[in-house]
């Protein structure tokens, strides 16, 4: 079992930064993929970034390659999403989620509350 909950969500204007915080209870949480999801107003949850339990793989939306950092801490239980030349468009309620490795909500079985990230333009 694995708890999550994010923070660090906030308003910031486009060309901001954000850094995001997923804490994780569990001693497990190494065994797990770590994802980060997006839904905007109106919109489907969207995949954002992941990386592996060891840290070691990442993988990222089209959308947010090159602006968005994903990494870990093991030792901490934590994983971190930077964000950095933010714009309208990444306005949204972002997600940790911990599963395996893929794009799909459906890989990942523990899910937090998500934070609220509202980009002004």
């Amino acid at each position: 079992q694995v708890q999550l909950e994010e923070s660090g969500g906030g308003l910031v204007q486009a060309g901001g930064s954000l850094s995001l915080s997923c804490a994780a209870s569990g001693r497990t949480f190494s065994s797990y993929v770590v994802g980060w999801f997006r839904r905007a107003p109106g919109k489907a949850r969207e995949f954002v970034a992941r990386i592996s339990g060891s840290g070691g793989g990442t993988y990222y939306a089209d959308s947010v390659k090159g602006r968005f950092t994903i990494s870990r801490d093991n030792a901490k239980n934590t994983a971190l999403l930077q964000m950095n030349s933010l714009k309208f468009e990444d306005t949204g309620i972002y997600f940790c989620a911990a599963g395996r490795w893929g794009s799909s909500p459906e890989d990942y079985t523990y899910w937090g509350q998500g934070t609220q990230v509202t980009v002004s333009s």
